[in-house]
């Protein structure tokens, strides 16, 4: 066998397809909360000197090398907030966002123990805040949804000659829309709330 073959052999065997192209991949917890009124979301306030800061969002960060999503999804929950690991009960995956500046979003869908929320310390230089929002809100409560277009710009010197296409080419646009949730003095919106309005869809 030639060699140019045994060498895709050995990068594809046992290879787990990914996004071509993606530069990062990220984790974050849905972390779920029982509370006497029914279900709850908590939800984190980014610290003011992060970037995005003063932000919502919910636990997570950039996956390690060799971590699964989950690892990832339960270490940052454990360092943001100090619930440990083990008082989070996995519930499994939803569907993933692909960002168009390159990297995997992957929520992890967690029920947080009465354990798990009495040891809930926001870490200072993490966490501004962390508060729960019922779920009973997101589905009673429409978002304001705003939206906005990419749009393709291809360079100046581009050969379109050469490629055999017209100047004129019907390069592929996209759009990406915004939702919005206010609750209580906080504005959900974004990844977060897109992530939220996925899996409370019915």
């Amino acid at each position: 066998m030639s060699a140019p073959l045994d060498a895709l052999r050995r990068r594809y065997q046992g290879h787990t397809p990914g996004l071509m192209g993606a530069r990062r991949e990220y984790a974050v917890l849905f972390p779920l909360v029982q509370r006497p009124d029914g279900l709850h979301l908590l939800l984190e306030v980014r610290a003011a000197a992060l970037p995005q800061g003063g932000e919502v969002c919910l636990p997570g960060g950039r996956m390690e090398p060799d971590e699964t999503p989950t690892q990832c999804a339960l270490r940052e929950t454990e360092e943001e907030l100090s619930i440990p690991r083990g008082e989070i009960e996995i519930l499994g995956a939803s569907d993933f966002i692909c960002n168009q500046r390159g990297f995997l979003l992957r929520p992890i869908l967690g029920a947080v123990s009465p354990a798990g929320m009495a040891a809930l310390r926001p870490s200072p230089a993490e966490v501004a805040e962390a508060f729960t929002v019922p779920l009973a809100f997101f589905r009673q409560t429409p978002p304001q949804v705003y939206s906005y277009d990419l749009l393709p710009r291809p360079p100046k010197d581009f050969p379109f000659e050469a490629v055999g296409i017209r100047p004129d080419y019907p390069w592929a646009s996209g759009r990406v829309e915004l939702p919005v949730w206010h609750w209580q003095g906080h504005a959900i919106w974004g990844m977060t709330a897109r992530i939220i309005r996925d899996i409370l869809s019915e």
